[in-house]
């Protein structure tokens, strides 16, 4: 395959990616059909399938490139300026509110969503992962600027995640929208205080 041929499956792949999007915004992950896509692409749902073998894999590419957009966030915020006290309260606020933004503002993007969660774990699996992996880097630079006293990072990465899963799981943050319980900033607070030197513990800078 020339380089010029790879350039026009990926772009016609990315087509069908955004127009899958736009529908599963508009009418939904459970209305859309291959055909509605076919349609608005102007090709055959034949041509469709060419390069994407079922509605699913459409769905899952659509998912994986939302997710995307939310990694790559979180990524330049832990290469970025400052303290890693700082740069992790940003990192986890702006996962927040990326995914609240996406998916439980708009009820036909939570359909999705849910959607993903039971037929393409492994989708959602993968960025939980990468997620993670990059608060651990944010937690490393603690770690050696003497932010941070842990004793293994990967294991502060992943508890930091599961105590901020009420404000990460987009069922989550909608279902807690109005029920009591800590505040964004207090679990923010509470984790930064455990990460903390024992010295520091308790008064974590904001």
């Amino acid at each position: 395959m020339t380089l010029v041929s790879e350039q026009i499956e990926v772009d016609t792949r990315e087509r069908i990616l955004g127009v899958a999007e736009r529908l599963f915004r508009e009418i939904g992950y459970q209305k859309t059909t291959v055909a509605d896509i076919a349609k608005l692409l102007r090709m055959s749902p034949a041509n469709v399938y060419r390069f994407f073998d079922s509605k699913k894999a459409i769905h899952e590419g659509v998912a994986r490139s939302m997710m995307a957009g939310v990694e790559e966030a979180a990524q330049a915020i832990a290469a970025g300026p400052g303290s890693a006290t700082n740069r992790l309260r940003e990192l986890l606020t702006t996962v927040h509110r990326m995914n609240s933004e996406r998916y439980v503002g708009d009820s036909k993007l939570h359909e999705m969503v849910a959607v993903a969660m039971e037929e393409s774990w492994q989708v959602c699996v993968a960025h939980i992962e990468r997620i993670t992996q990059t608060i651990a880097t944010v937690i490393a630079d603690g770690v050696a600027a003497g932010e941070f006293d842990v004793p293994d990072v990967p294991v502060a990465a992943m508890c930091t995640c599961t105590a901020m899963i009420r404000f990460f799981h987009p069922q989550m943050i909608a279902q807690a929208a109005t029920k009591p319980g800590a505040s964004l900033d207090q679990v923010i607070d509470f984790i930064l205080a455990a990460l903390a030197p024992r010295t520091r513990k308790g008064s974590a800078a904001r």
